[in-house]
């Protein structure tokens, strides 16, 4: 697409300002028109006024120019009238009686004005209007097609934003992602191919034309497919699934039409859709029925995907983290068929991840990355580039030229739970709950063998949150059995059980460990099998019930079925229940202890937490 090339000096002046121009004009010609019709309306005589002063003598010469008379008078004076314009101005007189002799001593001039400047003034009336109405309407034409970079009356074009090889600024290579080394060692190949595809040709190999990208968010898909584009030196076309859909019926098919067409021209070259489950999900059950704007849109997708030629150097990559609601049609061999999984990065991926974002920012010498990467199991590579942002934001906010260890710790907490809550402050009674709150957490956490270290306690209100307590694992999971599943549920009602043991009372403080621990309990009978009533059956299925992909789905078992997994989650959390009510009963010495040093210090770390613990007996290391 070519830009349009900005106005400059007077030009720029009077597009910017048009409708002031407009405005400027219409006035002066109403005010023109308006004084001039006012001037005519004092001089203006009628045809009989005018006979009457002829046949009195009053007037020296008459001058008829087509319909229009001007009289002048022996005083000087001038003065205007009007007659029909096929008559002639003697018999428009001699018809309403003037005297022929007194007619005679009068000078008459008589001429017909032809003159453009005159048909002119006469059709100006006309044509003012008009020409105001076209002005008007091509000034928002133009307008409209500046907004949108010139493509609001060119609904079919392409939206994809093009990043050329030479654009070293946005260049990004491998050496830029980290963290993802299977998904790395997958898509090399497609740069080999890229680089040099007569190597695969030339054995008759046909490289994948269909990549797909699957993952949690903030993995690093995009910026996976920046890195190939970048390593091979090719064009880079990215478009999000949900520009190609429009109001207009089949837009969305003309604008993949239009975007391969540019690909083709431009190859070797990447096309990239984000979120590409936005327009290919499973066809013929959506709520537009089976030819609805959407699912023309990925027909024609997988028109042009089928339309490569062998010789066609454009590789489609796409990125989505609902793999599951695609259409079959997308995923089968020839179109989509290499996909490749970008996962959470483990610790050692997160240290790496943690050096890249760390370039550019100053730290202190003491600084140990390593001790970030133990803290955020399960963060994303976009929430690490949060953690360090979040540091950087926070020393400049205090006035540091370094960023500390602490900052990072900080901002830790604040992209898990939220930012601190300066303005909530909690009385006595408040805080003296959340501190019993937090210390059943931690010390049913301590006490349960399969449950993850406790690292810290605090009844600081963080987001929604009035305390909380950070469990972190020794190491990265991949997997989780029954007997962690269990320990996790019966944490989440430590704070639930003792509320109601040691306060006789309930509030509002647990319904987020209620929910977490209901559905984690429903999940291992439904999901998982991890019921001995139930057995090994998936009454649900991975993704759950979706309203799209595979349609609204119905349950696939029985009422009576229904009502026995309501009956297993409910044991399932009564024997959590009673669970911690053993724990909190037995070890209440630990728990007053706990809670009466987090009313005093607010935030116990793991160090002052396990101290405390071994002083009422409690074991703190786990396998």
């Amino acid at each position: 697409m070519v830009k349009n090339k900005k106005e400059t000096g007077f030009g720029k002046i009077v597009t910017k300002n048009i409708i002031g121009i407009i405005l400027f004009f219409v006035v002066i010609f109403l005010l023109a028109n308006y004084v001039q019709n006012d001037k005519k309306a004092d001089q203006h005589i009628n045809l009989s006024e005018l006979v009457n002063d002829i046949n009195t003598e009053k007037i020296t010469s008459i001058k008829n120019v087509n319909d229009k008379i001007e009289v002048t008078y022996k005083d000087k004076t001038v003065k205007f009238s009007k007659k029909e314009n096929d008559a002639s101005l003697t018999d428009t007189l001699s018809n309403l009686g003037v005297d022929k002799t007194k007619l005679a001593l009068t000078s008459i001039e008589i001429k017909d004005d032809t003159s453009f400047s005159y048909i002119l003034m006469n059709l100006l009336p006309f044509l003012f209007p008009i020409i105001l109405f076209f002005l008007v309407i091509w000034f928002l034409t133009r307008g409209m097609k500046n907004v949108g970079g010139g493509q609001a009356f060119s609904f079919g074009s392409s939206r994809a934003k093009l990043m050329a090889p030479d654009g070293q600024k946005e260049k990004i290579t491998f050496a830029d992602v980290a963290g993802v080394k299977e998904a790395k060692h997958e898509l090399e190949e497609v740069v080999d191919f890229l680089k040099n595809p007569k190597k695969f040709t030339s054995i008759g190999a046909r490289i994948p034309r269909g990549i797909l990208l699957m993952g949690a968010p903030g993995t690093g898909k995009t910026l996976l497919a920046r890195a190939v584009a970048g390593e091979a030196n090719v064009s880079f076309f990215s478009i999000s699934g949900s520009e190609f859909v429009e109001l207009f019926v089949g837009v969305g098919a003309s604008r993949v039409r239009d975007m391969f067409k540019v690909a083709r021209a431009s190859q070797p070259a990447i096309i990239f859709i984000d979120e590409i489950d936005a327009v290919g999900r499973v066809r013929g059950v959506g709520m537009g029925g089976g030819n609805d704007e959407r699912e023309q849109t990925l027909n024609q997708i997988l028109v042009e995907m089928d339309g490569f030629e062998p010789s066609d150097s454009v590789i489609i990559m796409a990125a989505t983290n609902r793999p599951d609601v695609l259409d079959p049609a997308l995923l089968r061999p020839g179109r989509f068929d290499r996909r490749v999984n970008v996962e959470l990065p483990d610790r050692k991926d997160r240290i790496e991840i943690l050096k890249i974002h760390a370039k550019n920012k100053p730290f202190v010498k003491d600084i140990r990355l390593e001790t970030v990467a133990e803290r955020t199991p399960g963060f994303s590579g976009a929430d690490l580039h949060s953690v360090m942002n979040e540091a950087a934001i926070m020393a400049a906010r205090h006035d540091r030229k370094e960023i500390t260890q602490d900052d990072l710790i900080v901002s830790i907490e604040k992209v898990m739970l939220g930012p601190i809550r300066q303005t909530h402050v909690m009385n006595k009674k408040e805080k003296n709950l959340t501190a019993y709150h937090e210390a059943g957490h931690a010390i049913v956490a301590s006490i349960l063998p399969y449950a993850d270290p406790v690292h810290k306690v605090s009844v600081i209100s963080r987001g929604r949150a009035m305390g909380y307590t950070l469990k972190l694992p020794n190491e990265d999971k991949r997997m989780q059995s029954k007997l962690e599943f269990l320990d996790d549920i019966a944490v989440s009602l430590g704070g639930y059980v003792v509320e109601k043991t040691i306060f006789g009372d309930l509030t509002t403080g647990s319904s987020n460990d209620l929910q977490v621990a209901s559905a984690l309990a429903r999940d291992m009978v439904t999901k998982y099998g991890m019921s001995d009533a139930v057995g090994p059956v998936a009454l649900e299925p991975a993704g759950g019930r979706t309203m799209f992909g595979n349609g609204v789905e119905a349950k696939n078992y029985s009422e009576k079925t229904n009502e026995f997994i309501d009956n297993e989650v409910s044991k399932i959390m009564n024997e959590a229940y009673g669970r911690v009510l053993e724990i909190i009963t037995k070890h209440r010495e630990a728990l007053d202890g706990i809670s009466k040093a987090l009313v005093e210090k607010e935030t116990l770390e793991q160090g002052e937490y396990e101290e405390i613990i071994r002083g009422f007996g409690i074991r703190v290391e786990k396998d």
